[in-house]
């Protein structure tokens, strides 16, 4: 077991660990997923303490490794790490690599290595490359080799940062079948990943990462099918996000019909959708803004690339208010052409109450 108790990393101009908190249970397959520059290969550096935490406390087992007087040579000989870029000795050849880690530090003798070796080698399908060097493999071929060599110290935990991210497309997916099979072994594992479908299938737990923490932490049908937070459901569900916000009835429409626009633009959304958003934007605002004594409107529109779908969520202040009764008949038809569906809400918790939801029509 993992525990880590409000760990904390500071660099000079970035702290992208602020406080994380959580339990690591033995057997344990966790992807740790988020936007770049949120923590994820730093989470992994702390927890085998390549990188040493600004503040916090981690503990392997009943082993605290941020004490000072830990020995995490020791600690590290039962937590293997794979990193994105091989890390293989260029001088040595794939067998060597292997066995150099098990003899140096396990005491094993050179008969013991090479068997557990050349065993590995097979698990990984590179039995016949044990005595070729690493610059005669293809990218792929040196990962699995890098993973034969963590797993030859029979390590009881497994970090793996980004372990695809180095290589070619072609190359992917025969390094996703070997950390599959290794998923099914019971050895505790995170990995970093930007594979969404792979740290779906091999995953019994996901953490997405932002904010300086785990933003939230559940099993892969919560994060992906029903996620607690907004951030999480925007990642998984691949949104991009333009948020408008009005505080005048003579607001500039240029310049946010611009930055609609070039938003579209920038997310290639079709030249038929892209006027539709303003469409619909403008609209809105045309049958809102009058009705509001004194106007405070948030308006945000997200576009799934997956499904082509744009939804525009229209939160506003003032009391309860639903356009459909504003009596605008010519306007109210034009915004039903444009609209698969519409969606008034009244939300007394927030502090924008009314909320109206509108997704595009995409056909």
């Amino acid at each position: 077991m993992i525990k880590i108790e409000h760990l904390r990393k500071e660099y000079a101009n970035t702290t992208p660990l602020k406080d994380v908190s959580t339990v690591i249970n033995d057997g344990d397959v966790i992807s740790v997923i988020g936007p770049s520059g949120t923590g994820k290969s730093t989470l992994l550096r702390c927890i085998n303490q390549l990188e040493k935490p600004t503040s916090g406390r981690i503990w392997v087992d009943d082993t605290e490794i941020t004490d000072p007087k830990c020995d995490i040579t020791k600690v590290r000989q039962k937590m293997g790490m794979v990193f994105q870029s091989f890390n293989l000795f260029g001088h040595m050849t794939v067998i060597e690599n292997i066995m150099m880690a098990p003899i140096r530090l396990l005491g094993k003798s050179k008969q013991e290595a090479y068997d557990t070796g050349m065993e590995l080698l097979r698990t990984v399908g590179l039995a016949e490359k044990a005595l070729s060097y690493p610059d005669e493999l293809s990218g792929g071929q040196k990962q699995r080799i890098a993973i034969a060599r963590t797993l030859a110290m029979d390590p009881n935990v497994i970090l793996l940062d980004e372990p695809t991210s180095a290589l070619d497309p072609t190359m992917v997916e025969e390094v996703q079948a070997v950390i599959r099979d290794l998923a099914r072994t019971g050895k505790t594992m995170m990995i970093v990943t930007h594979e969404m479908n792979f740290a779906r299938a091999i995953s019994n737990r996901i953490f997405f990462m932002d904010e300086g923490g785990i933003y939230e932490d559940g099993t892969p049908e919560q994060i992906y099918e029903h996620p607690r937070r907004e951030k999480t459901r925007r990642f998984v569900r691949r949104l991009m996000v333009l948020e408008l916000n009005i505080e005048s009835r003579d607001y500039d429409y240029l310049n946010m019909a611009g930055q609609i626009g070039t938003w579209c633009v920038k997310n290639q959304i079709t030249p038929k959708l892209s006027n539709r958003v303003k469409l619909v934007f403008e609209e809105i605002m045309g049958l809102l803004l009058p009705a509001l004594q004194k106007p405070r409107v948030q308006a945000v529109c997200e576009y799934s690339a997956q499904t082509e779908q744009a939804e525009w969520s229209i939160h506003y202040s003032g009391p309860r208010y639903d356009v459909s009764t504003s009596g605008n008949d010519i306007s109210l038809a034009v915004l039903k052409g444009m609209t698969e569906k519409e969606e008034y809400i009244w939300d007394d918790g927030t502090e924008l109450k009314n909320r109206l939801r509108l997704i595009v029509r995409h056909e």
